[in-house]
């Protein structure tokens, strides 16, 4: 009984769970969040609340859906008797909205309520959720939500255009709009009479599906040949938009099967002119027709479009003003006579040939000449244009004489180019050009090949007139001018002569057909009343930009403190403009960049002020006026030394090795010249003149002989000897007698640490009488006489005296020998 007013019982505490599990607001113990609430919203935990019946709260809002920024009003009510017996002074309501604590205004309402009013002055989310939520003893459940929405009106519906389906009559009608922030229902709306506009009572002609932006209107919903107001309508909670009304009759807006083109045919007696035939399609047979001709020549990019025609009946046209001899292709399109209505799809193409004529027109030329042939004869290059329509020409023929009845002219060229070169004899004056085609020749045309005299032009410049033309002017010469003739050629020269690259003009004009990033040649010649003035010259770029590449430095010379460097041009189609200067940049691991500025006539470059033996980098810019290139890089190192230094110090070197001995006899030639060779290539003995040619006949029996083989050694094979020298003993001097018989021999092979590129050594022979006892055979000798890489492989011992060696006999030296003398060689002892 004592903690009966500290809490509510357990009945209170069941009664509250039965009414929230009936209600579905309030979440018992467990945080599992209700269906559809937002994530991130804080789960309250259940509180203990007195039981009570249904309907303890309610929440309202002025509007659920509002103008996105406008201000939004809510109010919760809670009853207090509705909620389980809680007492009214336990009642305290807060908000949230989504996630966020919302404080309100609480209140006693009326019949025992409590009231909590909430104001949301800028709510600028497009969606969100609005709870109601009662606090007790420090917790907090929610017991009433309300969705808000907030947004704009629709926008307007606007470029509203129709057209009608022939094939089924139905009526296609598409509209754009902007994007929505609401639900937003659309229909298109129909009306068919003035009462049915006033009276609001338009039909709902179509609805579009999935958000798109057309519809068709069924054939039973339109009176055709009436017109009608067509208009798009969009809904939403906040408002309502039309679109403009389109007024129309459907058939205006028709769009027809293309015509069909039947026959092109020539008329005759009138080259330039065709008759078209033609015929509507089935479907638009019975209307009245509005339609367009085209054609264009194969040659032509863009067509020719004939104005709007409305064929009589029996449809026919009749067109004129074609070239002759030229193949035409033709198409036809249809429309109904009322400004919003769709022409029909081009016909099939049909194509015609015109009738030929002879050519008409008279050919302008222009030319240039060359003597040769010591002056006997004369090379005229000759180049000419057609004017106007000729129609189509097979070719031109350029003859030395006019045509005269009996014979024809003398033809020196005969071509279907615009252009030709050919031989004269010295002194020919005129040349007579004409053009034909399959209907016959054109009149002669005379050129009269001016000579070239006067004064040249003065004050000539050619500046850029956009990027693929030139704008030449020049000063106008003194005297009578007839005319001037400019004339271009691109750099370096194409393999054929341009024949379209020149023009006649009265003044200073600008030339078409020049590509950007090439340098041209321009020419002016001015035309006086019986001669052709001498032609001023100029280069020019419409148009440049950095060069495709730079010149690739080579290196000339180098010293201790300079460099010289040169490089080769660069190709003129490579440059893309004027060079105007060359940079040389240098620079070493430790020291800054440094450059400098090479006119554009140069093509070498010495950079000074180096440093000795020092390793540097260095890289050349080609510029124009358009901006540069770099090259590659180019890596050299500076000498230690200065060339005249570097000979004197070697020169005292060489005179140091040759005279260590005698200094002055060292600059004498014979003896320096004996020193050098002695130095280089020293003396080698020759064998064939040494003293073994005074031993005894049997020792070359011994040495022809075939030596013993010894188990476990190889023959190291013949050996080649350049040089022996005996040394014969001394007479009177005892030799030593062997103590025992010598063991067998063994043979000599390379020492395995031996290089090849140690001095090869020589053998010493000691030679004497052979009665007075075995001779010692030393090893070593003079340094001139040095011995060979070998050594003796022995094998094991007998019990003998350490006194007793191997036979010289068996040593490859010896092998290659075929001497005489003494027969007790066998018996000489190697140390």
């Amino acid at each position: 009984m004592a903690r009966r007013g500290t809490g509510p019982s357990l009945l209170h505490l069941l009664l509250l769970l039965l009414l929230l599990s009936v209600h579905g607001e309030w979440v018992p113990g467990p945080a599992r969040p209700r269906a559809g609430t937002p994530r991130g919203l804080p789960t309250m935990p259940h509180a203990p609340l007195p039981a009570g019946g249904q309907g303890c709260a309610s929440l309202s809002v002025d509007s659920p859906i509002v103008l996105l920024g406008s201000a939004v009003s809510a109010s919760c009510t809670v009853r207090a008797e509705r909620c389980g017996g809680l007492q009214r002074a336990q009642i305290h309501i807060a908000w949230l909205l989504d996630s966020e604590p919302l404080a309100g205004r609480q209140q006693h309402g009326p019949a025992g309520t409590e009231l909590s009013n909430l104001t949301l002055p800028h709510f600028n989310r497009s969606q969100a959720r609005l709870w109601c939520l009662l606090q007790w003893n420090g917790t907090r459940q929610r017991v009433a939500m309300a969705e808000l929405r907030a947004g704009y009106p629709p926008a307007k519906p606007s470029n509203l255009s129709c057209m009608l389906n022939l094939s089924d009559y139905g009526l296609t009608c598409q509209w754009a709009r902007g994007a929505d922030s609401l639900p937003t229902s659309v229909a298109l709306k129909c009306a068919t009479s003035r009462a049915q506009r006033e009276a609001g009572a338009a039909l709902t002609g179509c609805s579009p599906r999935d958000g798109r932006h057309h519809c068709t209107v069924p054939r039973r919903l339109l009176q055709l040949y009436r017109h009608m107001e067509i208009w798009v309508s969009a809904r939403n909670a906040l408002g309502t938009a039309e679109s403009e009304r389109l007024r129309i009759d459907p058939m205006d807006v028709a769009k027809l099967e293309p015509p069909a083109l039947q026959s092109i045919e020539p008329l005759p007696g009138q080259p330039d002119c065709v008759s078209v035939g033609w015929r509507a399609a089935r479907s638009s047979a019975h209307m009245e027709l509005q339609c367009e001709l085209r054609y264009r020549s194969p040659e032509e990019p863009a067509w020719a479009l004939v104005s709007r025609a409305r064929p009589a009946r029996p449809p026919a046209l009749r067109l004129c003003g074609f070239l002759c001899g030229t193949r035409y292709r033709f198409q036809l399109r249809c429309r109904r006579p009322s400004p919003g209505a769709y022409w029909s799809e081009w016909s099939p193409g049909k194509e015609v040939t015109t009738q030929e004529k002879a050519p008409a027109a008279r050919l302008d030329a222009w030319w240039s000449t060359r003597r040769v042939g010591a002056g006997r004869r004369v090379e005229v290059q000759l180049r000419w244009k057609v004017p106007g329509p000729n129609g189509r020409l097979r070719g031109y023929r350029v003859a030395l004489s006019p045509r005269q009845r009996g014979h024809g002219p003398l033809t020196v060229c005969d071509t279907s180019d615009t252009q030709c070169g050919f031989s004269a004899p010295a002194g020919t004056a005129r040349v007579y050009l004409t053009a034909y085609n399959a209907a016959g020749e054109s009149a002669a045309t005379e050129v009269v090949l001016l000579e070239q005299t006067g004064q040249p032009l003065a004050g000539l410049r050619a500046v850029p007139s956009g990027e693929r033309s030139l704008r030449v002017q020049w000063e106008r010469p003194p005297g009578a001018v007839a005319g001037y003739v400019v004339e271009w050629q691109r750099v370096p020269p194409e393999p054929a002569l341009c024949s379209a690259c020149w023009q006649r003009q009265r003044g200073a004009g600008a030339t078409d057909g020049i590509e950007p990033f090439q340098r041209y040649n321009v020419s002016v010649f001015p035309l006086y009343e019986d001669a052709v003035g001498a032609p001023a010259h100029i280069a020019a770029y419409s148009k440049q930009k950095a060069p495709s590449r730079a010149p690739k430095l080579h290196l000339k010379s180098i010293s201790k403190s300079q460099a010289e460097l040169c490089w080769d041009s660069i190709p003129v189609e490579l440059q893309n403009g004027f060079i105007t200067s060359y940079t040389i940049f240098w620079a070493n691991s430790t020291a800054d960049v440094s450059s400098a500025l090479v006119p554009p006539a140069h093509s070498s470059f010495i950079v000074g002020n180096l440093k000795p033996s020092t390793l540097y980098k260095v890289h050349i810019m080609a510029s124009t006026a358009a901006g540069g290139t770099n090259g590659t890089s180019l890596i050299l190192v500076t000498t230690v030394l200065g060339e005249f230094l570097f000979l004197s110090l070697a020169l005292i070197f060489i005179l140091l090795i040759l005279g260590t001995q005698d200094p002055i006899a060292a600059l004498d030639p014979p003896v320096c010249t004996a020193r050098v060779k002695k130095q280089l290539w020293p003396s080698v003995p020759d064998p064939a003149h040494s003293s073994l040619g005074t031993w005894v006949p049997p020792l070359t029996a011994l040495l022809l002989r075939e030596p013993p083989q010894v188990a476990g050694t190889r023959d190291p094979g013949p050996a080649t000897i350049s040089a022996v020298t005996v040394l014969e003993r001394a007479p009177g001097k005892a030799a030593e007698a062997p103590s025992a018989a010598p063991e067998r021999a063994q043979g000599y092979v390379q020492q395995p640490g031996a290089r090849a590129a140690e001095p090869v050594q020589y053998v010493q022979v000691l030679g004497d009488d052979p009665r007075a006892g075995p001779a010692r055979c030393p090893r070593g000798g003079s340094p001139r006489q040095p011995l060979l890489p070998y050594q003796n492989v022995r094998p094991a011992r007998r019990a003998e005296p350490a006194s007793l060696r191997e036979p010289l006999l068996h040593f490859p030296l010896l092998q290659g020998l075929r001497l005489g003398g003494a027969d007790e060689l066998h018996d000489c002892q190697r140390p």
